[in-house]
Parts: structure tokens; sequence; C-alpha cells
């Protein structure tokens, strides 16, 4: 899906697109990806939807630069702003790990309502943040400074963590190339130094007010966020339906792009139009 339109935030530049016809539905990415996770995805959707797609602040083809902010704290702000430009009310929200907090945020703090809501492994309950995260969220200068091959050997390792499946080299690069190179990589560490467990603890005590039918999609073998995050998060919210996908990691997207297509279609269904 081509991002061929500017939104300009704050004085910085977010690129967007849009594909299909009908009511809207709006895919939200996580991190460390970009909008390239939905490209087997948005198509299908398309078919029934007028589907949106963008890249957050600071990630993909939107603008990264130094001293940016790029955290949880300003990425449902920029959401809402985006659905307010759209002149979008109601859509369908489907959204990833670090997205499924900016749509929860975008709808709990900002009040921007969603017909339906699908969560895919989502960041949504402290604490939070991988092994990588963890190791590298106190020192991100010094990450930022390895020489170039350390810094995209790290990166391919933990983008294939992320995948059950092995990334063909074509596959892979559409995720490393957003974080290499003299812009990308302090870039890669810039968001990584500004994740911080208070984003998600502002919201996950108001689960129950959530205000539309959510589903929740979960790789059984995420090494990112444990399954048992699922059951958690599921348990919080009144309604819930959970799915769980065998043999599948973090990235659904990519290990299993049918269930999520299929998944997404059923909840749209449930909901009378």
């Amino acid at each position: 899906m081509d991002l061929t339109e500017t939104f300009t935030f704050r004085g910085d530049r977010v690129r967007w697109g849009a594909l299909g016809e009908g009511d809207p539905l709006v895919l939200v990415h996580g991190t460390p990806f970009s909008s390239v996770v939905w490209r087997r995805i948005a198509p299908h959707l398309a078919r029934r939807r007028r589907v949106y797609a963008f890249d957050l602040l600071g990630y993909g083809v939107s603008d990264k630069h130094e001293n940016q902010d790029v955290s949880l704290g300003v990425q449902n702000e920029l959401f809402a702003a985006l659905l307010d430009h759209w002149g979008l009310a109601r859509p369908d929200v489907v959204a990833h790990d670090f997205g499924g907090a900016t749509a929860l945020r975008t709808h709990l703090l900002d009040g921007h309502d969603y017909r339906t809501l699908t969560l895919i492994d989502p960041v949504a309950l402290s604490p939070s943040g991988s092994q990588l995260v963890q190791a590298a969220r106190g020192h991100a200068d010094a990450y930022a400074a390895m020489p170039p091959y350390v810094h995209e050997a790290v990166l391919r390792a933990y983008v294939a963590a992320g995948v059950r499946r092995t990334l063909d080299d074509a596959e892979m690069r559409r995720y490393l190339d957003p974080w290499l190179g003299e812009v990308g990589q302090p870039a890669f560490y810039r968001q990584i130094a500004q994740m911080h467990d208070r984003y998600t603890d502002a919201i996950q005590d108001r689960f129950g007010e959530l205000r539309c039918p959510v589903t929740i999609l979960w790789g059984a073998q995420d090494a990112w966020i444990p399954v048992a995050r699922a059951y958690d998060l599921a348990d919080r919210i009144l309604g819930a339906d959970l799915r769980v996908v065998d043999d599948a990691g973090h990235l659904l997207q990519e290990d299993s792009p049918e269930t999520v297509v299929a998944t997404v279609l059923e909840a749209l269904d449930a909901v009378p139009a």
C-alpha cells in the first residue's frame, strides 16, 4: 500500500495512504515496524472498506529527526489528529503492538469512537518491553553509536525473533531499511529510549470503559509479549473475543496474514451496518 499523502503534525510530515471504497477502516502498525506490515492485509480488506494506513511519527517514511517526541504520549494525539483530518467519526480500527496502545489511548483519552477494534498482539499492559528494549532503553546513545554493521545485525536478529517463519531477504529488507543509515539508526534507538510503562499505566485500569466490540488476536508463540498477557487483557475487556493462533509469533501479519484478514472480516460482519 503506497503512502502517497502527507499530513503535517506539529511541523513533522506523516505519510499516509488509502485504498478501496466503502466504510472506513484504519490500520495502525507497531514498533519497530511501519505500514509495510499491512501489505498482505490491506488489499483484501479494501474489497470491502476504504482502508487507511499511515506511518507513525518517527517510523517508516514519516519524518525522523533529533530531539523528536515519538513516544506513546504523542502517537495517540497524532492518531486523533489524523482521524479528524480524514473526517472519520466511527471507523473500524485494526491495531498491532505499539499501535494497539495508540488506538486504546486515542479512544479512552481523546474520546474518539470506533465501530470495532481488533487488537493484534498489542502493547496494552505493564510492564512491557522485549529483551532488547530492556537492554537498550537506558543506553540508547551507546547503542546508536554502534558501527552500522553491528546495528544491522542486532536489528536483523530482533525482527527475526518476532516471526515464527523465516523471512526472505527482500521481506527482511522492508523492515530493516527505515532504521539504517545516519537518520534511521539513531531513530531506532530514539523510539526505544522513549518507551515507558506510564503510557499503558494511564489506561490499563480503564478497559471496562471501551465503547465498541473488541477482538484480540494473539500469536501463541509470541516471544516479545507472552500469550498469558492475551488472557489477562481479555479478562479486563467486557465481551472481548480472544483468538490465539497456533504456530504464530508476534508479527501475525507475516506468520498468518490469512488469519488476520478472516478475523477482521468476521469482526466487521458481527456488527450490524
